[in-house]
């Protein structure tokens, strides 16, 4: 009778985990497959990318001993332990999938738990015949689910290089997926904020590739005590195309398992709605008193973490320049790509270009990130009881944009700080060049102010209009696709600065796009019905 009545609570607390479970992966059919398409797509596009580079054998063995004393390159991607096409694309993309698999997974985790209990709707789920734990076993089989078509991809994907080295990537980038998931389920259970939870989750991972950059700079072989503190390291210590490491697996997935277990733990000893770590309750007086600074308030942690990042960025990539321009040397398809990417000014100059791109197409995930703001209070509804006072919608709005659209040039503009320190030279072009990526960001972040003023069910699709840009920005020069496509970015209309011309045009158009799609979206938000 006591295992029977064990059995059947267990039973009971999954009760609905399946409808919930499809439910999951109704809402995120456009958002989970533009990541799984991104993350995807970035390392099959690899092999041939490095065939065209890298042609010979001879080729590839001199770039693995190059980067044997290239420590700046090792922080940025890792060390390399072969110079087989499979060993060479694991070492050029597995650690940036791996990372790109985490942010999906834990996205996905933390809104179909605490985004659904902060919002009140998993309140009305759980009035039915759902059980205690259905919604986080739904939230984690949906990243589960999305993990593993994206490790069936990478495997069938990268079969031709070899079965084993195939298998070993796609488990480890779904291992590393799953972690973040599960660690985000931790998260999600001691914090009352979705926003806070996804934030303190990808601090997390940024920490993680901290520590692995930090071991890999100063170790060739990732035997370095800081890497192995990093499931990032794990994933490049997995050693896909050289000679497996098989246990490594059992490491993701032990992490999975314990951290699981715990956020299981943590889901069935508090009440509905509650965490064990409540925001300090409050009037909003003083400096609170007006919209823009309650805004402010919302998204400071989020402006200090993006800044921080993008000024280490900087100073990284700054480094790694003059070692770049070496590691290229006299490899014509390796210079045609940067140039593609950064213009055809120098291949110092190209480069920093490229790189100074890169950190632009980011940019625009902060933009989109604190304009959706605006649909996560709102659909909270937190935005009413600000509304209900005397505070119109577009004064209410006005706040979060500011510290959008403000935001994205405080970022960039600490990027191009960043390069000056980490370069040394250039000051002034590079910090051109950092503001330059503006207009096109704007044009990104005015796309989501549209959808959500004029759409607001469909506001979340910005996230695959900044999915869409990031593809073509990384992948399109890499395969050289035609330049129509290029120019469905934004981003592909910019001056390649610096060492390109100023062309003032372009960036006219994008500046005037972007105001007439902030204006739309304005204008949809004044007349439209709030969510509730």
């Amino acid at each position: 009778m006591t295992a029977f009545a064990v059995r059947h609570g267990s039973t009971r607390q999954l009760a609905g985990t399946g409808t919930l479970l499809r439910f999951a992966l109704r809402r995120d059919r456009l958002m989970i497959p533009v990541w799984i398409a991104v993350d995807a797509l970035m390392v099959l596009s690899m092999p041939g990318t490095l065939e065209g580079l890298y042609g010979t054998p001879a080729e590839r063995a001199d770039l693995v001993r190059q980067m044997e004393t290239n420590s700046s390159l090792r922080a940025m991607v890792g060390p390399v332990f072969g110079d087989s096409l499979g060993a060479l694309t694991a070492w050029r993309v597995g650690i940036y999938a791996g990372a790109l698999a985490a942010v999906m997974s834990l996205l996905v985790v933390v809104r179909h738990t605490r985004d659904e209990e902060e919002s009140g709707r998993q309140e009305l789920v759980a009035s039915g015949t759902v059980g205690r734990r259905a919604s986080l076993t739904a939230a984690l089989l949906a990243a589960a689910v999305a993990n593993t078509v994206l490790a069936l991809l990478v495997t069938a994907g990268l079969a031709r290089q070899g079965t084993a080295g195939a298998l070993a990537l796609g488990l480890g980038i779904a291992g590393v997926g799953m972690v973040f998931a599960t660690m985000a389920a931790i998260v999600a259970q001691l914090t009352e904020s979705a926003r806070l939870a996804r934030g303190l989750t990808a601090a997390v991972l940024g920490t993680a590739f901290v520590l692995r950059a930090a071991g890999d700079s100063g170790t060739d072989d990732g035997s370095s005590v800081l890497t192995w503190l990093s499931p990032l390291g794990w994933l490049e210590n997995l050693r896909p195309y050289a000679a497996e490491r098989w246990w490594v697996l059992a490491l993701l997935a032990g992490a999975v398992v314990l951290q699981g277990a715990l956020a299981y733990a943590l889901a069935g000893r508090r009440d509905l709605g509650m965490s064990f770590l409540p925001t300090r309750p409050g009037p909003a007086s003083g400096r609170l008193g007006t919209a823009g600074a309650l805004a402010w308030r919302l998204q400071r942690g989020a402006v200090l973490g993006w800044s921080i990042g993008f000024f280490l960025a900087g100073v990284v990539y700054g480094g790694m320049t003059e070692g770049a321009a070496d590691l290229v040397g006299d490899n014509a398809n390796a210079r045609r790509i940067i140039e593609r990417m950064g213009g055809q000014s120098g291949l110092t100059d190209a480069f920093l270009a490229s790189m100074i791109g890169m950190l632009g197409l980011v940019a625009a995930l902060w933009i989109v990130a604190s304009v959706l703001r605006l649909h996560d209070e709102e659909t909270s509804g937190r935005a009413e009881p600000v509304l209900a006072n005397a505070v119109g919608r577009l004064r209410w709005a006005a706040g979060h944009l500011v510290i959008a659209f403000g935001g994205a040039a405080w970022i960039m503009l600490l990027a191009g700080l960043g390069f000056a320190v980490g370069y040394g030279r250039q000051v002034g072009p590079v910090l051109a060049a950092c503001l330059v990526q503006l207009p096109a960001v704007w044009v990104v972040g005015g796309m989501a102010v549209l959808l959500h003023g004029v759409l607001p069910r469909a506001a979340l699709a910005a996230w695959a209009v900044a999915g869409a840009v990031l593809l073509i920005g990384w992948v399109g020069p890499a395969l050289d696709v035609p330049r129509a496509v290029l120019d469905v970015s934004p981003f592909g209309h910019l001056p390649k600065l610096p060492g390109g011309s100023m062309e003032w045009g372009p960036l006219a158009v994008l500046t005037g796009a972007a105001v007439l799609l902030v204006a739309g979206g304005l204008a949809g938000l004044r007349r439209r019905d709030m969510s509730t």
